[in-house]
């Protein structure tokens, strides 16, 4: 039975019929059933050439940067790119206010200048293999979830162990189609990273927040790194011994350019999509998480914006993290706006009562929707506690450093924790901002989701503005002052302090009550829900036999395919698919941070020395496509129908944000700098043109 269920699955999944549009993620190693759809819209490359373990293909050059964006190899020294957002806090790490590489940029003019980032890795994907079979063995409907998981756990770790035994690899086991499927990934991840180049903040950022998930756009989002292993190519920590990393194959650059209606593929590993929940999922994000969310991420916005005006430094330790703060909450207000534009509510409760009908003499399907709804009801209050425990709690950045400082305040280098923290700190910022969120904590979440010690704090205090300033004033761990008392005074004094801090106590009852009242349930709630989903998925599948499901992104490598295409946002309206300098000098405006570009640009631009960049007057700057992409997809290559590197992945149009839960191929448009832009900012602006001879640039077709 099982063998069946299974080969009726892979059936499913590699049809060859086509999606709806442009959408969907493709896994590399099963290419060979989309290539045929791929060549129609103008691919002229082979599955093979993008996927492969038996030569050298395009999947050797594209990356995992770090643990959340995508990157690509273009020279045979270890160069590569990503997107500037995905580098910036490694940048930032390195700056300060006599070096600020934010502000005026980082070049690297030789080898010896480049900047190592410790604890940043790449990973590149060897292999990749279905083992559902394997990962299965064992595994009967009879049994619980619990059951089900451990045995699922203990088949991978045996599947992990042989495909790493005697290597220096990574592996890791993971499934598809909420566990129907499930893949071996092998990975080799270097750890000597070093920081080559990154434009001025005023290109790589251009725009800031209020650009960012619009268009058009003008933003030169990129920055340059290099991969150095030891003398065997083999992965290893940083050493002055270390050489460039030698790739098994890296990107060849097109100067060729773009036009409307130009094939397009992204290489990267996209996050989390969920195109497959139910209605009452969609019900909580459109209705409940992203209204409390937003409002909480707005009011520590106007304040860290706020502040930020006032002082350099400020703009400087700050600028990663109102960069964090602000990428989500953008992105939420147009998934909802997205979402309720669509009706993917009302589809999805339509959708619903046609399975149910479907479903209605087939036992092992008919109740899941009952048993989901009701699964769904119960999860409300958790996830709604949930995302104020991270949302308000957790935005005080002082009880986190409390934390982490408390564990290790006993060790001889104990001070330096502070010397860390406090670089990129303001108080005044952190605790206008506790003052905001846990104002509203008390005011939306009821009293049964709320820590007592917390509310009584509060009420003992008088209220709660006088009990944050009472928490800030007397926390050992609110000032670097304060941290080194306590750092180095003697054990007894330590414990003492230690056991009456206020940011301790605070941090202990919301961390106390969310782990005992909310965070098992809530992740229990969820392995239930998991478990239906499992079997819903399936079920769709049978319901839907000519329907082509491609697998939710799980930040594992993936394929998507489009076109360069404009799109209408509005009645009336028409963005073009492509942009120039021409934007840029538009936008420019010295008295707006976000679009104060450097000196530099204004003179080429007034000039038009754009040397070999120039095009048609101007110099192309960013473009639009049909891509399929989400968060993980930064910094992923863009490629013509040649598999040459044309661009650099790094947004999504404010339109297109609902995409993780439904893809609109009327609005749904990724947004990559064009990879010539790149190259003139490294040559004009850096004066770095050096690193353009490793590179290798396509011919003519």
């Amino acid at each position: 039975m099982k063998k069946t269920v299974l080969l009726l699955l892979a059936a499913l999944c590699l049809k060859s019929a086509p999606a709806v549009a442009d959408e969907g993620m493709w896994v590399p190693a099963l290419l060979q059933s989309r290539i045929k759809e791929m060549q129609t819209k103008g691919c002229k490359i082979s599955a093979e050439e993008i996927y492969s373990i038996n030569q050298a293909s395009l999947k050797d050059a594209v990356l995992l940067f770090g643990t959340g964006c995508t990157g690509e190899v273009i020279s045979d020294e270890g160069l590569f790119l990503t997107n500037h957002h995905c580098g910036y806090y490694f940048i930032g790490s390195h700056s300060s206010v006599e070096h600020d590489y934010l502000t005026n940029g980082f070049w690297a003019m030789n080898r010896s200048e480049e900047l190592p980032n410790p604890g940043l890795t790449v990973s590149f994907l060897i292999r990749m293999e279905d083992v559902t079979v394997q990962a299965l063995k064992g595994v009967s409907e009879k049994m619980s979830q619990q059951e089900r998981e451990a045995k699922i756990k203990a088949n991978s770790a045996k599947l992990i162990e042989k495909a790493t035994k005697n290597t220096h690899y990574d592996a890791t086991v993971e499934p598809f189609y909420y566990g129907n499927q499930y893949f071996l990934f092998v990975y080799e991840k270097f750890r000597d990273i070093r920081l080559v180049a990154a434009p001025p903040s005023s290109i790589g950022k251009f725009g800031g927040d209020t650009d960012n998930w619009m268009w058009p756009r003008h933003t030169g989002d990129f920055s340059m790194f290099r991969i150095y292993a030891d003398k065997d190519n083999k992965p290893a920590d940083y050493s002055k011994d270390n050489v460039p990393y030698r790739p098994r194959r890296s990107f060849t650059i097109s100067l060729a350019g773009v036009q409307e209606g130009d094939f397009t593929m992204v290489y990267g590993n996209p996050g989390r999509t969920m195109q497959y929940v139910t209605s009452d999922a969609i019900d909580y994000v459109v209705n409940h998480g992203n209204p409390a969310k937003i409002k909480l991420r707005t009011m520590r916005l106007e304040i860290m914006n706020a502040e930020q005006a006032k002082d350099p430094a400020t703009r400087i330790a700050y600028a990663a993290k109102n960069a964090r703060v602000s990428n989500q909450w953008k992105k939420w207000q147009g998934e909802s706006k997205g979402l309720k534009r669509l009706g993917t509510l009302d589809k999805k409760k339509a959708f619903e009562a046609q399975f149910t009908a479907w479903a209605a003499d087939k036992p092992l399907y008919r109740d899941i929707l009952n048993q989901l709804h009701t699964l769904y009801s119960q999860l409300k209050p958790y996830a709604f506690a949930r995302d104020y425990y991270q949302e308000a709690y957790q935005a005080i950045e002082m009880t986190q450093f409390a934390q982490n400082a408390a564990k290790n305040i006993y060790k001889p280098n104990a001070t330096k924790a502070g010397d860390g923290f406090f670089k990129n700190y303001s108080q005044t910022i952190d605790r206008l901002s506790t003052k905001a969120v846990l104002a509203e904590y008390l005011k939306d979440v009821p009293a049964e989701w709320t820590p007592t010690y917390f509310r009584e704090a509060v009420d003992k205090a008088g209220g709660i503005d006088a009990y944050i300033d009472s928490l800030f004033a007397q926390s050992h761990f609110s000032t670097l002052e304060r941290y080194k008392a306590l750092a180095a005074a003697d054990s007894a004094t330590k414990a003492q302090l230690l056991q009456n801090d206020p940011a301790l106590l605070l941090a202990d009852a919301f961390d106390t009550f969310y782990n005992t009242r909310v965070d098992s349930t809530y992740k229990a709630f969820n392995r239930e829900i998991n478990t239906l989903y499992r079997l819903y998925m399936k079920g769709q599948m049978e319901m839907q036999p000519d329907h082509v499901f491609y697998p939710d992104a799980n930040l594992t490598l993936r394929v998507s395919y489009g076109t360069v295409e404009g799109y209408h946002p509005l009645d009336g309206v028409y963005y073009e698919p492509i942009s120039t300098i021409d934007g840029i000098m538009e936008k420019d405006n010295p008295d707006i941070y976000d679009y104060n570009i450097p000196q530099r640009l204004r003179d080429l631009y007034k000039t038009k020395d754009y040397g070999r960049w120039g095009v048609n007057g101007s110099v192309p700057v960013c473009f639009m496509a049909t891509n399929h992409t989400t968060g993980g997809n930064s910094g992923s290559p863009v490629v013509n129908r040649w598999g040459e590197l044309i661009g650099i992945n790094f947004d999504r149009t404010w339109e297109s944000t609902m995409s993780d839960y439904e893809f609109d191929p009327t609005k749904c448009r990724n947004i990559i700098v064009d990879i010539r832009y790149v190259l003139f900012v490294i040559d004009r602006i850096g004066d770095a043109g050096y690193l353009l001879d490793e590179m290798h640039f396509a011919d003519k077709h």
